[in-house]
């Protein structure tokens, strides 16, 4: 039986182990630019087998929130090439998380003050993070605009340009398109937001094209076995749901198979909050079987609420790679703190969002 420390294969990424860093948003790259501090955050979670950086903004309409990171501007892939030297320097892996929020932005973080961009003009009932007077605020998202059918390949190069320069650039050893959590790939395939009526709504095959059109062009840019992709079938997060999402993320991981991912990465019930959602029931042990019976071989990853023996039990069931995210955040060590059975720092929750160093890269790790 494979233990959580053994070594395994993602795709073209050969991992030390099956720990990995779960992408964790935390404010602190103004103008779109990761400071310095990230190298040493990132750096100092290199034991894990494979770090997921925070979600990182494809392009300037893809961003949602005050001070996350982009990988659209010379300055900001040359502060990820810091990042990634410096992990690389302590033997990691890492890859970057393509992110276009869709709806879940506001119009002061927009080009030109302009809306939002969704599948449809509905509004999400959730909120974002702007920064007031220097303070990380949480306000309501914006009215969206419903994209035209026009305006969708340039999004998909949008994907396609920011793999390419992450790791040809950037030095990224693989992308995460983010597909999952509410933001736009999500929010196409779901139909409770989006009510189109031309080839990409309506139907699963249709709600599902831009979701593949995307990954098939970050394959095409990076290969197969540099591309991984986050999907949640039924977290409630970003006002997103789905009438009958079981054949939905069976299609999509079916179609998935043939590219050759390196892994598919699973949040499981509410993206941090219950593992099981009462009137969202999903079968995920029948998602992975129909994904490896259409010939996928690639990693899979779960993800939510993990602790030490949990982890274990996935394994040994099958699961090739385990996502943590809080328990990164407060313990650079985890890999060693989870081999020891140590126990683990708490988190800060006043630093999460926003800052410097402090909840950042002041956590002690074991002596």
């Amino acid at each position: 039986m494979p233990s959580l420390f053994d070594p395994v294969q993602a795709g073209d990424l050969r991992l030390a182990n099956r720990i990995v860093m779960a992408p964790l948003t935390r404010n602190r790259s103004p103008n779109a630019i990761p400071q310095d501090i990230a190298a040493t955050y990132y750096a100092q979670r290199a034991t894990a087998g494979l770090l997921i950086t925070e979600a990182t903004a494809i392009s300037h309409q893809g961003q949602g929130y005050a001070d996350v990171p982009g990988l659209y501007g010379t300055e900001q892939l040359d502060a990820w090439k810091r990042v990634t030297d410096a992990v690389h320097a302590k033997g990691g892996k890492i890859v970057v998380q393509l992110w276009h929020v869709g709806r879940v932005s506001h119009t002061e973080l927009q080009p030109d003050g302009g809306k939002p961009v969704a599948p449809s003009a509905i509004t999400a009932r959730t909120k974002t993070v702007l920064i007031k007077d220097g303070i990380p605020t949480f306000v309501e998202t914006s009215e969206p605009r419903a994209l035209d059918a026009e305006e969708l390949p340039g999004i998909v190069h949008a994907y396609a340009a920011a793999a390419r320069n992450a790791v040809e650039t950037a030095g990224f050893d693989g992308v995460e398109l983010h597909g999952a959590n509410g933001y736009l790939l999500d929010q196409f395939l779901k139909d409770g937001s989006n009510k189109r009526t031309d080839d990409y709504g309506g139907s699963i095959e249709n709600r599902a094209r831009l979701l593949l059109e995307a990954t098939r062009a970050v394959v095409d840019a990076v290969g197969g076995g540099r591309t991984g992709i986050r999907l949640s079938p039924v977290t409630p997060a970003n006002d997103v749901h789905d009438s009958d999402p079981q054949p939905l993320f069976t299609y999509v991981v079916k179609q998935l198979a043939p590219l050759g991912l390196a892994y598919i990465h699973i949040i499981e019930g509410a993206t941090g909050g219950p593992r099981e959602i009462e009137d969202r029931p999903f079968d995920y042990e029948a998602l992975k079987a129909a994904y490896r019976q259409a010939g996928g071989r690639g990693a899979w990853m779960v993800n939510n609420g993990y602790d030490k023996p949990l982890a274990d039990e996935a394994v040994k069931e099958g699961d090739d790679l385990v996502a943590f995210g809080k328990p990164f955040i407060a313990n650079p060590d985890l890999v060693r703190r989870l081999r020891e059975n140590a126990p683990l720092n708490a988190v800060d929750k006043a630093t999460m969002y926003g800052g410097d160093i402090k909840g950042y890269t002041d956590y002690p790790a074991l002596d």
